[in-house]
C-alpha cells in the first residue's frame, strides 16, 4: 500500500473540513479520490469515522454535496468518509457501456473474471486498504460504523455482515438488499464473480443473514414511492424475511411518498447519523 496522499482540495464547513485527496490503490491497480470530512473536534482529539458508500454512477462527491450531513456530524464529532463506487482510468472494454456496470458500479466486490479481476477489488479497498490509510493520516479513534445508499446500502451490509466486530453499527437508504435475485445485481454479478450463482451468496445481504447472522442490529430506511423499489430492484422485503428466520433485528422503515432521490437522504441522514453517533459512544 503507497502512504504517499495528495491533497486535492480542502473547503471549510460547520467549523469543520472537507478534503478530497489522491492516493495510489494497490487493491484496485489505479488513482483514486476520497472525501473525507474531519468536524471540529479532530483539531483537539481523535474522532470516530462513518464510512458512506455511494450508489451506482455516483463518485466521492455526491454524498458531501447533496445530503446536508456535515452539521450534524460537527455537532456530534464525527468524521465521514466517502470513497469512490469503482476503480477509475482503466477503460477496460466494455466499462462505459451502461449505468449498472463498470464505472460506478463496482458493488463493492472482489471481482473474479477477466477483465475486471485485476482492477475490481472495491471489497479490499474499502474494507482493507482504505482503512489502513485513513488511520494513518488522520486523527481517527479506530471506532468505525458504515452507511450507504442503493448499491451502496448494499455495499454497507454486506461490509458489516462479512467483518463481525468491525462496525458499532450499520444503516442504509434504499439498499440493493438482495442483489442475486433482481436485474442490477443479476447482470453485475455475472459479469464480475461469473455464472456460477453458488459464488455470489457471499456478496448478497439476504444470504449472508440466513447463513451467518449478524451480531449487528440492521436499520434501513425505504421510500415508497421509489421507482426502483417499485421496479424489484432493491427487495427490502426478501430482507425482512431473511433477518425474521435467522432472528437478526432489522428496524425497516417505508417512508411514505420519498423517491430514491438525495432529497430522501437528505430528509432522514440526521436521524442515521444521530444513531450511529449512539452506537459509537457505546461501543
Amino acid at each position: 500500500m503507497s502512504d504517499e496522499l495528495e491533497l486535492i482540495s480542502a473547503t471549510k464547513s460547520f467549523g469543520g473540513w472537507l478534503k478530497r485527496y489522491k492516493h495510489r490503490s494497490e487493491a484496485l491497480h489505479c488513482e483514486m479520490i476520497f472525501a473525507i470530512y474531519l468536524p471540529p473536534a479532530a483539531e483537539e482529539k481523535s474522532v470516530p469515522l462513518l464510512w458512506w458508500l455511494s450508489g451506482l454512477t455516483c463518485t466521492d462527491e455526491n454524498f458531501m454535496q447533496k445530503a446536508g450531513a456535515q452539521r450534524i456530524a460537527a455537532e456530534l464529532g464525527i468524521a465521514i468518509v466517502c470513497p469512490d463506487t469503482s476503480p477509475r482510468g482503466t477503460d477496460l472494454p466494455g466499462e462505459h457501456e451502461r449505468y449498472d456496470f463498470g464505472s460506478g458500479a463496482g458493488f463493492y466486490v472482489n471481482a473474479t473474471e477477466s477483465p475486471w479481476n485485476r482492477h475490481y477489488h472495491m471489497y479490499d479497498y474499502v474494507t482493507g486498504e482504505l482503512p489502513a490509510l485513513l488511520e494513518a493520516h488522520f486523527p481517527l479513534n479506530g471506532k468505525a460504523a458504515i452507511s450507504g445508499h442503493s448499491m451502496g446500502g448494499h455495499g454497507a451490509l454486506i461490509c458489516a455482515l462479512k467483518n463481525p466486530g468491525r462496525y458499532t453499527s450499520v444503516s442504509a437508504f434504499a439498499p440493493i438488499c438482495n442483489p442475486s435475485q433482481c436485474p442490477w445485481g443479476e447482470f453485475a454479478f455475472s459479469g464480475y464473480l461469473g455464472k456460477d450463482q453458488s459464488n455470489w451468496r457471499e456478496w448478497d445481504a439476504c444470504e449472508l443473514v440466513k447463513s451467518r447472522g449478524s451480531n449487528l442490529a440492521l436499520m434501513v430506511d425505504q421510500g415508497d414511492a421509489d421507482n426502483f423499489y417499485q421496479d424489484g430492484q432493491l427487495r427490502p422485503e426478501a430482507l425482512q424475511a431473511a433477518c425474521k428466520e435467522a432472528e437478526v433485528p432489522l428496524t425497516l422503515r417505508m417512508q411514505p411518498g420519498y423517491d430514491h432521490s438525495y432529497f430522501f437522504i437528505a430528509s432522514f441522514i440526521d436521524d442515521h447519523l444521530r444513531y450511529h453517533a449512539h452506537h459509537l459512544r457505546s461501543a
